[in-house]
């Protein structure tokens, strides 16, 4: 695409607008802090330009005949003293601004961290967490780019431009001010336009980067499933797809980057000549002094770089406002469960629970349960069993309100979940999940991490009571040995011991075991089906079970199918019906037999 068939650009968008002027409000935190760095920057900038006048004083003072010649020495002090503070009021501008811009980081990161654990389960099964992970990082680098450089760049750089054009406007011919601003106009222009176009560029590095980094994140989680199969030359030839497209933006990037800067050293090359061309006839003619041609010289040079650092603001801050976009779109997805505004806290006596004609699907096209009722009575244990995919893991995550129910109502003594806070709705209820995932922290860690207030005491007989404690004592470092990535350094039974543990800590009004002693060996699951009861016990309790045998003693057992119950009853009962449950009993005492 060539740069003349590019429409004219908006300096900023109005998408990028907001963007900016969302960072506002962490810049209006500090406003004594803002306010100062702004006095700095107008103080640095006003020593700079005075620095070329001063100059051509001492060289019109050094260009006097020799019998009237003296060193003008407080010029030239004077000239050192303004050179020192253009540099240190620019120091002294970074330094009272540093905590402006560390803290809007601070501020965003946070609360992008919590939006996104405020985002649904739906959100974070569907996200790929390499390329979040990136957006993440190019767009707080962003915030600091943009804050600094549009504040301590772009206004001192047009500042400068706007005192220099009025000293030679004021001071000489006005053909001085008319070259200098056509120049700028010419040279801004040419800048928008060709960094506009180098910007789709940027966007598919971005992109490119995010989807590599994405594959490599989910590759390296996946080692050992890579390992399994002898994989690591697919995997590395997927990867580099990616790079390759990466790598052909970057070129092309780098090569347009190229363009702009030669066709800007160009524009800036024949302002600066046809200025000098002035200057050197004003001295032919003696309208104009040696020190009005070095001065009009020195403030070219101060403005050469001035409008090329303006040039390679301009590109980053784009760059900045692209990285940010998609962080910012983060912050802009939508909660799909959200708290009422009427919300009150959930009031737990009883702890019984209801589920009241529940009809739920995850898309529209595949509905998972259908017309579900049930109850489970105060301090009862109620087991619901049935084939994968029959909807049995789907009314734990209802009941925790990751998704809400299309129809129907799930009730807790009587209140609709909907209606109640989630955080006072999930302090009450525990749960032991089928897929255990660890921090990659200590043991210690991650069994307080049902109660983070406990004491050390109260986390060691959790342990005690998910009969883990002995394994933990026997590991060398103890509760303080490290879980690695996802707790990948321990076995599946021993994860979900960890997990037993830390839902006994939390001490939950309400629990749910989902698959819990799926990972066990029999001698392990007997062992802690008896402990599993007496945390049950004096808690309402949903058991979804695969093995038949951990939920015999349930006071009533659910067999769903296909999203439906289909039967229910007890253990007893239900093989007394000779029905799906007789069958599935049938076939699990062949298997251990």
């Amino acid at each position: 695409m060539r740069p003349s068939s590019t429409p004219a650009p908006d300096i900023v968008s109005n998408s990028e607008w907001d963007t900016v002027r969302t960072l506002f409000p962490y810049l209006m935190e500090f406003k004594g802090r803002v306010v100062l760095a702004m006095t700095m920057l107008v103080l640095a900038k006003l020593a700079n330009v005075a620095v070329p006048l001063v100059l051509k004083e001492i060289v019109d003072a050094m260009n006097k005949p020799k019998a009237m010649l003296m060193v003008p020495v407080f010029l030239v002090v004077g000239y050192g003293l303004l050179r020192l503070f253009s540099t240190l009021f620019g120091e002294l501008r970074d330094a009272v601004f540093a905590k402006v811009t560390q803290r809007a980081i601070r501020r965003v990161a946070l609360k992008l961290f919590v939006h996104l654990h405020n985002l649904s389960l739906r959100f974070h099964l569907e996200r790929q967490t390499g390329g979040v992970s990136r957006d993440i990082e190019r767009g707080t680098k962003g915030i600091s780019f943009l804050l600094n450089f549009m504040l301590f760049n772009i206004l001192p750089t047009l500042l400068e431009i706007g005192l220099v054009a009025a000293i030679l406007f004021s001071k000489y011919s006005p053909w001085f001010a008319v070259i200098t601003f056509a120049t700028l106009v010419v040279y801004i222009i040419f800048t928008l336009f060709i960094t506009e176009w180098r910007m789709v560029f940027r966007r598919t590095m971005n992109d490119m980067d995010s989807k590599a980094n994405t594959r490599a994140i989910d590759s390296l989680l996946n080692y050992e499933t890579v390992k399994y199969f002898g994989n690591e030359g697919y995997e590395a030839r997927r990867y580099d797809e990616h790079l390759g497209s990466w790598e052909t933006a970057a070129v092309r990037n780098q090569t347009s980057l190229a363009a702009l800067n030669s066709g800007q050293s160009v524009i800036i090359a024949i302002g600066v000549t046809a200025l000098m061309l002035l200057a050197a006839d004003g001295v032919v003619k003696g309208t104009m002094t040696l020190g009005d041609l070095v001065l009009v010289n020195v403030f070219m040079l101060q403005l050469y770089m001035p409008l090329h650092f303006l040039g390679f603001v301009y590109r980053e801050i784009k760059h900045s406002l692209a990285d940010m976009e998609k962080m910012f779109r983060l912050l802009g997805e939508h909660r799909e469960i959200e708290d009422a505004q009427d919300a009150v806290t959930l009031k737990v006596d009883r702890a019984a629970v209801r589920f009241d004609q529940v009809a739920f699907c995850y898309d529209p096209d595949r509905q998972i349960l259908f017309d579900v009722s049930f109850d489970i009575p105060a301090g009862h244990t109620i087991a619901v069993v049935g084939a994968s995919g029959a909807g049995k893991s789907t009314l734990s995550r209802l009941l925790f309100r990751f998704y809400d129910v299309n129809s129907g109502r799930i009730l807790i003594d009587g209140q609709d979940i909907r209606k109640v806070t989630q955080a006072s709705l999930r302090a009450a209820i525990g749960i032991v999940p089928q897929d255990t995932v660890l921090f990659n922290d200590n043991i210690y860690y991650n069994i307080a991490y049902g109660c983070p207030d406990a004491t050390r005491e109260e986390v060691l007989q959790a342990a005690r009571s998910a009969h883990i404690h002995t394994f933990i004592e026997s590991l060398p470092q103890g509760y303080d040995t490290m879980v690695g990535e996802r707790g990948l350094k321990l076995s599946g039974g021993e994860k979900q011991r960890v997990a037993i543990a830390r839902a006994i800590l939390k001490n939950p009004a309400i629990l749910i075991f989902d698959e819990a002693t799926s990972a066990l060996d029999s001698k392990s699951e007997k062992a802690i089906q008896d402990e599993l009861r007496n945390v049950a016990r004096d808690r309402t309790t949903l058991v979804i079970a695969h093995r038949l045998s951990t939920i015999v003693d349930a006071q009533q057992i659910l067999v769903m199918d296909k999203g439906c119950i289909v039967e229910r009853g007890t253990h007893r009962e239900l093989l007394a019906q000779q029905g799906v449950y007789a069958q599935m009993w049938s076939l699990q005492q062949q298997e251990d037999s």
